[in-house]
């Protein structure tokens, strides 16, 4: 019972209306899973990642996607995923990828992306609480109505940092070439502008000392490509992702659950001015953050789990 205690002090702290400063833990540590489909079609690399960050003594862990690229978009498969999620000791939050969605097909063939995302939507996210044993409260985008579609857009703060999922799939952010047919990606383009704009006003107003904002994304979020003769999804959310940084005082993390397709992960964090940006490799990665620490994040070494190899 004594390594679920500080998850528990995490739901419990959410309840309250006054939460003292001197009672905000100095230090503390959360789990990061990624890419736990990437390189075979089964839940074998979640189930374990799971079970290993359970035995630590976390605040929470968040998972990067439902399934693989190469597994069916089916009812069915949700259900198992998210069995597995609920699994967890830890509070889980979930952060969705372009695999969950983008590629997903009807029974002719037909694209089903913007229905099945409807359907992630329903089955994921239903409720304001983690997955897992220690429920911890969010607060999604979908509080506000005109974002009322947006629940895979989650907040929670602990530690004086604040935490936030992001939808921004690494298939170029879902943007498509072919005139008339990216409603939804200018509309969420639109709600992710606000969420990324309330997120630097809460922690502003707080004065939080960091933001971790967890996404699919890839390295476009960071760095410009160069002339690749296709339209840069994620060219607006890079400037966004960038002034949030210039505007708040203290650091800012972004973790992508997949990378790109030149962007090997890192499992370490590399800065530019106060704008961290974290690549997990395979399995969990355990973040601690640390107050008295001028750069607050540090990735833990022999944490990633691939095939039970460490």
């Amino acid at each position: 019972m004594k390594k679920y205690l500080l998850p528990c002090l995490l739901a419990c702290s959410a309840l309250l209306t006054a939460w003292p400063v001197s009672a905000q833990p100095k230090t503390f540590s959360f789990g990061v899973i990624a890419q736990a489909f990437k390189k075979n079609a089964d839940d074998s690399i979640l189930r374990e990642a799971i079970a290993d960050s359970d035995a630590d003594n976390l605040a929470f862990v968040v998972a990067n996607g439902i399934k693989g690229d190469d597994e069916p978009c089916s009812d069915k498969l949700y259900s198992k995923r998210k069995k597995v999620f609920e699994s967890a000791k830890n509070g889980l939050v979930l952060s969705l990828t372009g695999n969950d969605w983008i590629e997903c097909k009807t029974a002719n063939g037909r694209p089903a992306s913007i229905e099945r995302l409807s359907r992630v939507r329903d089955v994921f996210f239903s409720d304001e609480f983690t997955f897992g044993a220690s429920k911890i409260p969010l607060v999604r985008q979908s509080a506000t109505p005109k974002f009322n579609t947006y629940v895979e857009n989650a907040r929670w703060e602990f530690g004086d940092i604040l935490f936030a999922t992001i939808n921004l799939p690494a298939n170029n952010n879902y943007y498509l070439p072919d005139a008339g047919r990216n409603g939804e990606f200018e509309d969420r383009l639109i709600a992710n502008r606000d969420w990324l704009k309330r997120l630097a006003v809460i922690a502003t107003r707080k004065k939080l000392d960091g933001i971790v904002i967890f996404c699919d994304g890839n390295e476009s979020l960071i760095e410009a490509p160069g002339k690749t003769g296709k339209r840069d999804g994620f060219a607006e959310m890079r400037k966004e992702i960038a002034a949030l940084a210039a505007r708040f005082q203290g650091k800012v993390l972004l973790i992508q659950g997949q990378g790109g397709a030149n962007q090997a992960p890192m499992n370490r964090i590399a800065w530019r001015g106060n704008l961290g940006n974290l690549v997990p490799a395979a399995g969990w990665t355990k973040v601690t953050v640390e107050r008295s620490n001028p750069a607050l994040f540090t990735v833990s070494e022999n944490t990633v789990i691939v095939g039970n190899q460490r």
